[in-house]
């Protein structure tokens, strides 16, 4: 099955479940006990943070692990909120930022007493620079929040350009780098950033565990109380064994990164499969800028124009090819992604908008597999859905 949706979730790596299986294999331990097999978990966890932390440029104890990037992005707006006085609770959030940014950021305005604004972005999806600055607010802005590169449209974000911003009003950066922490990759400390999130299922780590960076100064409320875990930023007992997952694919992925050559294979597959998309329709718009240094080498945000992104999806996955659309579906109806909206994308642009995505198992023989069930599904849809915009409402009715 050719398999096009990293940026949901990659494929488990062979480095992540030979981590794993050796302490899933054994009785199981908490790695808080003082026994011999609670050191082996504790031991397994402090080599996971030496790993996540090597791989965006943080000192281990900086990693705080969490459930995922969602947890991660929540403590950090939540808990950057609540450690600051009701006049200062301002947040600063990119425009495209995801849900677990944005969402988080609507709970403090509603909760918390928090004002937020959000940061515009050029065509590309980029954040304006000059008008961030003229966003934050010295001394009460709290947070601003720049994502490494946008899960959607693979655009990098200037991080360290926007962390200069924020620190010059006395506020901390978060940088939400789920997509990001593998290709191009981040460095926290280089960068200045604050907050990190990270997930372990976009390396090819397993699911339901990822870490917040905490740079050493930084002032959080904890969210989660109880038995002190996590230096007593996230209690709760931690999961060794997906911890060390974690840990394994962050391995895997630093040394990706560092081989000669991985990146720009990786952009070939995607420069690939966008001729062979454009050769089938030559009117095919790409959303974004992945092919930019610091944005998404595996990437490709397209739009069909004339067809819709849910019949395109359904006929592809009928033929065994997995990839998603650039807005989120719910019960067949199609919210028009807040992204490609911010890029100033019009509604029925947005829901013309299929999102490909490559990572370290990906091979020519996907692409082109992908390829040529874009060009059968195409000769099914004809332009402005006369066809195909009645296929996913005929599916529902069965």
């Amino acid at each position: 099955m050719p398999y096009l949706d990293y940026a949901a979730s990659a494929p488990l790596r062979a480095e992540a479940l030979a981590a794993m299986l050796p302490l899933l294999q054994r009785p199981a331990a908490n790695p808080s006990s003082q026994h011999g097999p609670g050191r082996v978990a504790r031991t397994a966890v402090e080599t996971a943070r030496e790993q996540v932390a090597a791989l965006v440029g943080a000192a281990p104890d900086e990693v705080v692990f969490t459930s995922g990037g969602t947890e991660a992005d929540n403590l950090a707006v939540k808990g950057a909120v609540l450690a600051r006085p009701v006049g200062a609770r301002h947040l600063v959030c990119s425009a495209v930022e995801h849900h677990a940014v944005l969402d988080a950021a609507a709970w403090a305005q509603a909760d918390a007493g928090a004002r937020v604004t959000p940061a515009p972005v050029d065509p590309a999806g980029r954040v304006d620079l000059e008008r961030l600055a003229g966003l934050v607010e010295p001394d009460r802005t709290a947070l601003v929040a720049v994502m490494a590169a946008n899960n959607e449209v693979g655009t990098g974000q200037p991080v360290a350009a926007a962390a200069e911003l924020a620190h010059a009003a006395g506020a901390m950066l978060l940088c939400d780098a789920v997509q990001a922490a593998g290709l191009p990759g981040v460095d926290a400390g280089r960068d200045g950033i604050d907050l990190l999130a990270l997930a372990a299922h976009k390396l090819g780590g397993p699911t339901g565990v990822g870490a917040l960076v905490v740079r050493r100064g930084a002032t959080l409320r904890p969210l989660l109380h109880g038995g002190g875990q996590e230096r007593g930023v996230r209690s709760g007992t931690l999961p060794a064994a997906a911890i060390a997952g974690f840990g394994a694919a962050a391995a895997a992925a630093l040394a990706e990164r560092d081989a000669t050559g991985f990146a720009a294979t990786l952009a070939g597959l995607r420069d690939r499969l966008l001729a062979g998309l454009r050769a089938l329709a030559p009117d095919l718009v790409v959303n974004g800028d992945p092919s930019a240094g610091d944005g998404l080498p595996g990437l490709l945000s397209v739009r069909f124009p004339g067809r819709r992104a849910e019949d395109l999806l359904l006929l592809l996955d009928r033929q065994e090819v997995a990839c998603s659309a650039g807005s989120a579906c719910a019960s067949g109806a199609v919210t028009p992604s807040h992204v490609l909206v911010a890029m100033g994308r019009g509604a029925a642009e947005a829901r013309e908008t299929v999102r490909f995505s490559l990572g370290h198992a990906s091979a020519e023989a996907d692409v082109d597999a992908a390829v040529a069930a874009v060009g059968q599904a195409l000769q099914v849809l004809a332009p402005g859905g006369s066809e195909g915009g009645r296929l996913v409402d005929q599916e529902a009715a069965r």
